[in-house]
């Protein structure tokens, strides 16, 4: 039997994966580098990792990351005060297994969109369902759903997720009808899913954002009080990334680049003593006699 007359058959059962390797696994095998039953494990193992891959690719697409971003790619030593060891622990999604929340607070340009994004993609590794959004959107989103009748089958999008990653949140007060369908969505989501929220304010300053205290009571008490809280503080990541600095930097390492290195006098130089001119600055007249009196 040719590898071409299993195609048809390995393509009837979707084993895409093992299609894929079974003529680089079969020179394997008659190079007697493979037996039958390790054979056998390599293609399955082929399979397993296409298939994992084509999964960890859709829960990408439907985690609506703005980009996808890893712990890998963060420079903690720029801030030495973020909790790295906290972010790294939480990196391990042990909070998504215990249904457990997350508020990630600091001032602007901090890394907190970033930490939030890689905690998603490290929530997606690992086979839980991540949604992202900022917080406009959520709102502009159950908004339609009361305008058009779909606000209970959109509000389920956003309870269905294990991990719902909600950013920039408290940027302005809420409307009454924003602040209720928030409860909602916290209530729904308390003890049975994990939320990352994201913000530019402390969570005590989230209180006074809703019009009902009772509301914001019976909402950011289920919300703060059951979630690890990461405070980032320092200084703002946005200014070295701005595109006249980062061409700043490139000039400054391709003249460092170019510049030839410096000269050394020789050992039959005459010394230049303080307060002496050199032959050629006196020809070049970079020296002015100034007379005095």
């Amino acid at each position: 039997m040719k590898v071409h007359q299993l195609e048809p058959k390995l393509k009837a059962l979707r084993l895409g994966g093992m299609l894929e390797s079974l003529e680089i696994r079969l020179e394997q095998a008659q190079r007697g580098e493979l037996g039958y039953l390790t054979f056998l494990e390599m293609l399955l193992e082929d399979e397993i990792t296409r298939r994992a891959q084509k999964a960890l690719s859709r829960r990408l697409v439907r985690a609506h990351f703005e980009e996808v971003k890893t712990l890998a790619d963060f420079d903690f030593s720029y801030n030495p005060k973020i909790p790295a060891a906290t972010i790294r622990d939480l990196a391990t999604c042990r909070f998504v297994e215990r249904k457990e929340s997350v508020l990630i607070c600091g001032p602007a340009g901090t890394g907190k969109s970033h930490v939030a994004q890689a905690l998603g993609y490290a929530a997606c590794q690992r086979g839980y369902d991540v949604l992202y959004t900022k917080t406009p959107r959520l709102f502009a989103d159950l908004g339609g759903g009361h305008a058009d009748g779909t606000w209970e089958s959109r509000l389920r999008r956003y309870l269905q997720p294990d991990l719902l990653i909600i950013d920039d949140f408290g940027l302005r007060e809420l409307g009454v009808q924003q602040a209720e369908d928030l409860y909602e969505l916290i209530c729904g989501r308390y003890q049975r899913a994990s939320t990352i929220v994201v913000s530019n304010r402390a969570p005590q300053d989230w209180y006074p954002l809703f019009p009902n205290p009772v509301l914001a009571e019976g909402a950011l008490d289920r919300l703060v009080n059951s979630s690890h809280h990461v405070l980032m503080l320092g200084k703002s990541y946005r200014p070295m990334r701005r595109p006249d600095r980062l061409s700043q930097l490139a000039g400054n390492t391709a003249l460092a680049e170019m510049s030839p290195p410096p000269s050394v006098p020789s050992q039959n130089a005459t010394p230049h003593l303080p307060g002496q001119h050199t032959q050629d600055q006196l020809d070049q007249g970079v020296v002015t006699m100034v007379q005095m009196g």
